[in-house]
């Protein structure tokens, strides 16, 4: 790691307001946030602007932007019933639409984040949707239905498709029309598209029924497209001997609606970060000259970096035999709508703080140090404090995850979490040495 070179604007701003003692206590109304796994009401997930608290820093939340539902038809086959073959039949229909859950790029939706983003979706449009992965295709295509007349039938399968957009609400300071601060949630880094949709329904209908519109079976019956000659086709009464109860062929309108299985989307980081660098030859970083602890608030235990590559950032008390693994300098560090993003230089290991590229798409991935390299990995956006206070909260801006642990105690790792710590342990301190 070469020298440092001169301090930024931002980084010497920063510095004093770590520096700075703790002018009063701000108190800011709680919101009560649930559980990162447990889905949210319309009544507690936070919106732009609503207040938070400090140890909310370390959290994120999704909220529902835009929705849009659509009667979908997943499955369907034309049918005729002539005199004599009426009564119960059961149908092996063709796969028309796939339709798989998934928020972002992401589809195995095993994560908080995503999770609590299709539970406010549920609430948002008042639909019972899925909120696990899952596709129409894992259905099965066989529909029973019992037929009361002859005539020119559609059996169906079909949902409603919900599919939209969300954004990310971080807790983060806003400086008031008086001049005060206060902390906020704010629209941060991180959105994308979500697709889900809710229970399959199946039936039959022909031409001549009446149906309620933008329903799902007003769209099976679209697709009979009742003009056709096999809808018109004159099958007298007692025609069961020669002409059989059995599949309609295809109309021209049928084959164009029919559409090949989409693919289920890669796994992988959530739409809304841009892609990793990748790995190269370690980057030439601006840092600042002042080093800084990243402890728990109140306690003696910090971010301390490994001396093995294979191992992670752990909580470990600051000694004199710290080697300075404890330390910590803030490098090419920029700032947007009040949010840092810096690498996080180690000075006892020459390493910048990152997660592991096969990791970035899991929840709990441990927080590593790897050469420093132009890579969205090895880059953090810092949420901070009122001014007078050195708490921090800490995002990966390629995954999206916030940084926290599972316990209070020495050795234990640092993680990276989709929603953060509901309980404030991602919530920590900033303090220059």
């Amino acid at each position: 790691m070469r020298s440092t070179g001169p301090v930024s604007r931002i980084g010497r701003s920063l510095m004093a307001v770590t520096a700075t003692a703790a002018a009063g206590a701000v108190t800011a109304l709680s919101l009560g946030v649930s559980p990162a796994a447990a889905a949210p009401t319309d009544m507690t997930a936070p919106r732009p602007g609503d207040s938070c608290t400090a140890a909310d820093l370390g959290t994120r939340h999704p909220y529902i932007k835009t929705t849009e539902v659509s009667p979908t038809i997943t499955h369907f086959k034309g049918w005729y019933v002539t005199e004599g073959t009426t009564g119960q039949q059961t149908v092996s229909t063709d796969t028309t639409t796939v339709i798989a859950v998934s928020v972002g790029l992401n589809d195995t939706i095993e994560t908080s984040f995503a999770v609590e983003a299709l539970s406010n979706v549920k609430a948002t449009v008042g639909l019972d949707v899925k909120l696990e992965y899952t596709s129409t295709s894992k259905e099965s295509n066989s529909v029973t239905w019992n037929l009361t007349q002859p005539g020119y039938y559609g059996f169906y399968k079909g949902t409603k498709k919900v599919t939209g957009t969300y954004g990310s609400l971080n807790c983060n300071r806003a400086q008031q029309d008086d001049g005060s601060w206060a902390l906020e949630w704010t629209e941060g880094p991180g959105g994308g598209s979500f697709t889900t949709f809710t229970t399959l329904e199946e039936g039959a209908v022909r031409c001549q029924d009446s149906v309620p519109a933008d329903s799902i079976m007003a769209r099976a019956q679209a697709l009979l497209d009742c003009g056709s000659a096999a809808a018109k086709a004159d099958h007298p009464a007692g025609a069961k001997a020669d002409h059989p109860a059995g599949a309609v062929a295809q109309t021209a309108r049928q084959e164009q609606d029919r559409v090949a299985p989409s693919p289920a989307p890669t796994s992988g980081p959530s739409a809304e970060q841009p892609g990793a660098t990748g790995t190269g030859a370690r980057a030439a970083l601006d840092c600042s000259a002042e080093a800084y602890k990243i402890a728990v608030p109140g306690k003696p235990l910090s971010w301390g970096a490994p001396l093995l590559a294979d191992d992670g950032v752990r909580l470990r008390p600051s000694t004199i035999f710290s080697a300075h693994l404890d330390h910590w300098r803030l490098c090419d560090v920029t700032e947007n709508n009040g949010v840092i993003e810096a690498s996080l230089w180690n000075w006892g290991n020459g390493g910048c703080a990152t997660i592991a590229e096969q990791n970035a798409a899991t929840d709990r991935a441990v927080l590593k140090t790897a050469p420093c390299a132009e890579d969205d990995l090895q880059r953090f956006y810092i949420y901070r404090d009122v001014p007078g206070s050195s708490k921090i909260g800490v995002q990966n801006k390629y995954t999206g995850s916030m940084m926290g642990y599972d316990r209070y105690a020495d050795g234990e790792f640092i993680r990276q979490y989709s929603s953060g710590r509901q309980d404030g342990t991602g919530t920590f301190d900033l303090t220059g040495v």
